[in-house]
């Protein structure tokens, strides 16, 4: 894993979540404990509206953050409508250390490396259940309010966990949105980083 993601994994303080973040990241820590105890595969695919900020936050510090703790788990992300990776959601990946290709079409397919020895996270907008996203044996988490209310059902997942976070959408073309997309990257971050600290302790 390269050295700024390192730095910032390790700067990162999950003492500072509140109670009532913590009440939600339960059911995936537990979600997660009882996989990893039964030595399944573990499936996690995060839904957002658009698949084009929040799920892809997720998706990427999930894995990484799993993988710098020694936990062999698949991410994904998806969506109820089709759009494309928001380029701001890839300036803030980059921002924070991390190295993506350029991708250019109305749908492009970014490639973020964190490590040299594994493979690329591909980043692009897809339906939730298109592949390479799992049609069975997985954990829906949910990262916004408008797709869990729109999309009560959601095929194949064994398990359906409500974790949203504000959408930094809310802040594109302003003096704030560098800062708050990183805010918002740094904030899934750092609630990962809790759930997959110790997580069979």
């Amino acid at each position: 894993m390269n050295n700024a993601i390192v730095k910032l994994i390790n700067e990162l303080n999950s003492s500072k979540i509140d109670q009532h973040r913590k009440e939600l990241l339960f059911p995936l820590r537990e979600y997660l404990t009882h996989k990893i105890k039964q030595k399944k595969e573990v499936n996690l695919n995060f839904i957002c509206t658009h698949n084009s900020r929040r799920s892809q936050l997720s998706q990427v510090w999930a894995k990484v953050i799993a993988d710098f703790y020694g936990l062999d788990i698949n991410t994904f992300s998806g969506g109820i409508e089709i759009t494309a990776c928001n380029e701001r959601t890839i300036h803030s990946f980059k921002r924070l250390g991390f190295s993506i290709n350029q991708a250019r079409g109305e749908n492009p397919h970014y490639e973020l490396k964190y490590k040299s020895d594994k493979d690329p996270i591909i980043l692009f907008s897809k339906i939730y259940d298109e592949t390479p996203n799992p049609n069975n044996n997985f954990a829906a988490v949910m990262t916004c309010t408008h797709a869990n209310k729109n999309c009560p059902f959601i095929p194949g997942a064994e398990k359906r966990i409500s974790l949203p976070f504000e959408d930094p959408k809310a802040f594109d073309d302003t003096s704030e949105e560098a800062e708050q997309y990183d805010k918002r990257s740094l904030q899934i971050a750092t609630e990962m980083k809790y759930v997959f600290n110790k997580l069979l302790s």
